[in-house]
């Protein structure tokens, strides 16, 4: 009887390629859109990620992690004697213009590191070494910033090349990767005492101090004691990061549109999938009352809708799946929009497209059982 469900849908060829498309279409929005939210959502941690740190300590002010109002340079010793700190560096960050030579300019995230401990540094470098930042005017450039600054060139921005920060120059004595951030500014790292000079003068210049707890401490206790202690803002970097994301889910517009699109993308499977399901089943009445008169139970027929739903539901989840993660290779081959596939996400389309296959067979479902079976001698 199963099998004789499934070739009933597969039969009615029009019915089912709907149905498929249908089924695919809802998968893909809500995959895709969902995908390009967690990606936006991870590039808003970009500062994190580049820059690891268990504690980041802040201004008290400071809610999320692209925000900076600079602290006092005596700050970094407040936090060094605090019980529970094993060390503590201090960090600049701001966002300057670079400008080649020939008078381009881009705008860029210049990170100032600790001179002794270089803490927040590249983690993947292409060429050259961290250490050679303590050369004077040596900056790393992350592979982004030889895109953005190659524009117009002969040949790609490299090794031993110049710009200028601040009328500042600057030579580059290596090639870093890192991760995209919010704003889509490239990274510059250089010594704190050099991005000081890059940088242009104010009376506060310390972006952030990044720290980590003493042994027997953990990074909560030991923020924690910061926060008492001093009176600034500490987080662990997990913290951080969670306070990020929320600050964007409360103050930015971008939460709200993709949901709605992900919902459009539910919807639209539910009605083009109840509505064509439907259909399938009133132009199939007189099968299955054919299969009622030869005894087939309620049962029966409610587990052979089930079947013919499901099974299109499962088809077109699979198609809309590898359709999401082509475009989203396509984005991260391209470098945007950012686009990200954690499991959860695709988890979380398979029950919306069952949840979709459930609402369409309880359609065909209550017409299937008020169906009598004297329907089929019927002329």
């Amino acid at each position: 009887m199963y099998r004789l469900g499934l070739k009933m849908l597969f039969a009615d060829r029009a019915k089912y390629i709907m149905l498929l498309s249908g089924m695919a279409f809802a998968a893909l929005l809500m995959t895709q859109q969902g995908g390009v939210f967690v990606g936006i959502i991870e590039w808003t941690k970009g500062n994190l990620k580049n820059m690891r740190a268990p504690i980041w300590v802040v201004d008290p002010k400071v809610e999320q992690v692209n925000e900076v109002k600079p602290m006092r340079d005596t700050d970094v010793s407040r936090v060094r004697s605090i019980p529970g700190v094993a060390w503590a560096v201090p960090m600049y960050w701001g966002i300057l213009q670079a400008r080649l030579v020939d008078g381009t300019f881009k705008p860029i995230q210049l990170v100032g590191l600790d001179n002794a401990t270089m803490v927040g540094r590249p983690t993947k470098m292409i060429e050259g070494r961290v250490e050679d930042l303590r050369i004077p005017n040596a900056v790393i450039i992350d592979d982004l910033t030889v895109k953005r600054l190659s524009v117009g060139r002969a040949k790609p921005l490299g090794m031993g090349d110049t710009f200028e920060m601040n009328d500042k120059e600057a030579r580059i004595v290596g090639i870093c990767q890192t991760e995209k951030s919010f704003f889509g500014y490239p990274y510059i790292f250089s010594t704190y005492e050099q991005a000081l000079q890059f940088a242009p003068r104010t009376r506060k210049m310390l972006s952030y101090i990044l720290a980590s707890p003493a042994e027997g401490w953990t990074a909560d206790q030991a923020a924690q004691q910061i926060r008492e202690k001093t009176g600034l803002g500490a987080y662990t970097e997990e913290a951080f990061g969670e306070s990020t994301v929320k600050w964007f889910f409360k103050n930015t517009g971008i939460p709200i549109s993709f949901m709605t699109t992900i919902i459009l993308g539910f919807i639209v499977g539910v009605a083009v999938a109840g509505q064509t399901f439907y259909s399938f089943i009133l132009e199939n009445l007189r099968h299955f009352g054919a299969l009622k008169a030869m005894g087939a139970s309620d049962g029966l027929i409610t587990r052979m809708v089930l079947l013919q739903a499901f099974t299109v539901g499962i088809i077109g989840y699979g198609i809309g799946l590898g359709l999401s993660v082509f475009i989203g290779w396509k984005f991260i081959q391209m470098g945007q929009p950012p686009f990200a596939l954690p499991y959860q996400l695709p988890l979380g389309s398979f029950v919306a497209v069952l949840l979709i296959c459930t609402f369409a067979s309880l359609l065909g479902i209550r017409q299937v059982r008020k169906l009598e079976p004297a329907v089929v001698f019927r002329g």
